[in-house]
């Protein structure tokens, strides 16, 4: 069947994911475990593609997007600055790289700074 064919939705059900095909009610897609983390989280900043402008960013956080965002904005208030979640990346504007440590570690994550 062609992705363009598929059922959105029934008058039985109501919506209806494209991925597991379920009700979005019974939805099992976003429900799956929290990513693995490979180690300790890596903070670091960047400025390539910005311009000049510096960025921290936060990676390798094992917390699934709903719990990321989260921490992404406890983070962002924490130093004081705006940033997004990416990818699975915090991005902090400016940098904020020993208070994001300090918070990150206070809050029993292994953290460490990386890069130069």
């Amino acid at each position: 069947m062609s992705r363009s064919s598929q059922l959105v939705y029934s008058t039985d059900q109501g919506r209806i994911c494209p991925d597991c095909r379920q009700p979005k009610t019974a939805c099992c897609c976003k429900t799956a475990a929290a990513p693995v983390s490979d180690g300790p989280i890596r903070i670091r900043r960047q400025t390539k593609g910005r311009k000049g402008k510096g960025v921290t960013l936060i990676e390798g956080i094992p917390l699934a997007d709903d719990d990321l965002k989260a921490l992404a904005k406890q983070l962002k208030k924490a130093c004081g600055s705006g940033g997004t979640v990416k990818n699975g990346v915090i991005e902090i504007q400016g940098d904020y790289r020993e208070q994001a440590l300090a918070y990150l570690v206070k809050q029993g994550y292994e953290a460490k700074l990386a890069g130069g």
